[in-house]
């Protein structure tokens, strides 16, 4: 409810009466205009009660659980999603998906190997793909011949393996207390920085028990992919035990990424240690140019032989019958299982006066096409 004075009203009729209505009334109306647009400005600004900002305006669960439960443990008013069948009181909070969105971008920027896979979200622990070995097979025939039966596809099954990824970060609750500390963004940060520590080692080294299986632990081998068996990665030797070959190094390399059929190479990447990188960037061609560039760009990795280089500490260091290199396709060759979103479970109890953070997340990995992805091998042959 306005409450206009009429004031103005008597002015206008005024103006009216000496033959100038029209001008008076247009005024009249615009001022109307200005001050109702001044009164909805100002009420749009009333401070409400419990608002942090817009994001916390559009998702109340958001605020409810950053305010509420990880501030001050109150479990009122925040939903429960218990993701291990426990009784709600022992379950963990799921993150909401703005703080899981967080998670997930660092966790991209930090683990190497989860940026260049596929990662596919599951409802389940049983995730299961199915591949078709050799393809469909076919055959030609005439116009009008008979079309004989062609033979069925073989189908392997690949079952990830998974375990429970956790971290167990702690703030005083003098911290959680004070205002201008953002627990959200502290707590986003340190589960991210450790979900990626565990998993950039579990997707390259990973014994598959409890864990994913890294990629450099499945059987190798020498042949061809048309006579190599499935589930097991050729690789290519560098010429020398433990060494590249001494004369002619970067060959070795180029017989790598040519060992990878074709199709595959269109998206693929080398990776590799920074101590294997720092070996490579120092080899020249026999006209003395660096097979290693440069990024032109900040952000842009370098290339090698034409193909970006994805540095992971993870990956074994030079030294006999290492499997320092990979070549290879990641998005056809690796799959990563994430099962649904990260839970949290605050615990002030058992080191006071410190409140921890339980958080955990069903991860499982596994190599899914062995021919997408080359190794070599620090070998003579």
């Amino acid at each position: 409810m306005l409450e206009v004075k009429a004031d103005g009203f008597d002015a206008a009729f005024e103006a009216a009466e000496t033959g100038d209505a029209l001008a008076a009334l247009t005024a009249e109306v615009a001022g109307l205009k200005a001050r109702v647009e001044a009164g909805a400005l100002r009420a749009a600004r009333l401070p409400l009660d419990g608002v942090k900002g817009a994001a916390d305006a559009v998702d109340p669960a958001r605020t409810a659980f950053v305010e509420r439960y990880l501030r001050r443990g109150l479990e009122a008013g925040v939903e429960m999603k218990s993701v291990t069948g426990t009784p709600n009181s022992d379950g963990g909070f799921a993150v909401p998906r703005e703080i899981d969105a967080m998670i997930d971008r660092t966790l991209k920027s930090v683990s190497p190997i989860r940026a260049i896979a596929n990662v596919v979200t599951t409802g389940t622990a049983g995730y299961r793909k199915l591949i078709a070995v050799g393809g469909t097979p076919s055959g030609w025939v005439a116009e009008t011949a008979a079309r004989p039966m062609t033979n069925t596809p073989a189908f392997n099954e690949v079952v990830p393996p998974s375990g429970h990824l956790y971290a167990n970060p702690a703030a005083s609750q003098a911290m959680l207390d004070d205002a201008m500390f953002d627990v959200e963004a502290w707590l986003a940060d340190e589960v991210a920085r450790e979900f990626a520590r565990a998993e950039g080692a579990a997707f390259v080294t990973g014994n598959g028990t409890n864990q994913p299986k890294g990629f450099t632990t499945y059987p190798v081998t020498a042949e061809a992919d048309a006579v190599r068996a499935y589930g097991t990665v050729q690789y290519v030797a560098a010429g020398a035990a433990g060494n590249f070959a001494a004369a002619s190094p970067q060959d070795r390399l180029v017989d790598l990424v040519h060992a990878l059929r074709a199709p595959y190479r269109q998206g693929a990447v080398f990776v590799m240690a920074s101590d294997t990188l720092a070996r490579i960037r120092k080899m020249k061609t026999s006209d003395g140019a660096f097979i290693w560039s440069p990024g032109l760009t900040v952000g842009q990795p370098g290339t090698l032989l034409g193909f970006p280089v994805v540095e992971a500490e993870d990956m074994p260091a030079v030294a006999a019958d290492s499997l320092s290199i990979a070549f290879g396709n990641f998005q056809a060759a690796y799959v990563i299982a994430d099962r649904g979103e990260t839970s949290v479970l605050r615990d002030p109890y058992s080191n006071k006066p410190f409140v921890h953070f339980y958080a955990t997340k069903r991860v499982g990995g596994a190599l899914v096409n062995s021919e997408a992805i080359k190794l070599m091998r620090f070998s003579a042959t």
